[in-house]
């Protein structure tokens, strides 16, 4: 059975949404947490962080997920940080088995900040295909690491 919280981040991606976006306010729900805010907070965070293509924004998304479910669960804040750099640490290391890196431009191969990269990453429907596997491994991964 598909997990709801990859059919509204898949849903929110393809309606337009970034995919930090999708990814972090698939979670609002589940954590507790504001969608409209965390729409605002992740709105630079896609293509690689304002479409510099760094760290992917499906992993961004994580990230925060991360973080909101870490400081939900531990009240120090030196847990909460420890906790949240540990999961990182791990998500990170996960997604780079599946996909080599978390860099955005090295998943996609192409570059978003000209017209010619966005030409090519449509007509080889790279957001339905890359950016969509990125999105529900981010999920898939998050859930394993926090339980969710």
């Amino acid at each position: 059975m598909e997990d709801n919280t990859e059919k509204k981040a898949i849903e929110s991606f393809r309606a337009g949404l970034n995919c930090s976006q999708a990814v972090f306010s698939a979670y609002s729900e589940k954590l507790g947490f504001d969608e409209k805010l965390a729409l605002s907070v992740a709105c630079g965070f896609g293509g690689g962080m304002g479409r510099l293509q760094e760290t992917c924004g499906a992993v961004t998304g994580a990230y925060m997920a991360i973080g909101v479910y870490a400081c939900k669960k531990y009240t120090d804040n030196k847990d909460r940080k420890e906790m949240s750099y540990t999961m990182i640490q791990e998500f990170s290391k996960r997604f780079k088995e599946i996909h080599s890196t978390t860099d955005c431009i090295d998943l996609l191969g192409v570059d978003l900040k000209t017209q010619e990269g966005n030409r090519i990453a449509r007509e080889k429907n790279l957001f339905g295909t890359t950016c969509e596997k990125c999105i529900t491994d981010s999920l898939r991964i998050v859930n394993e690491i926090t339980g969710l």
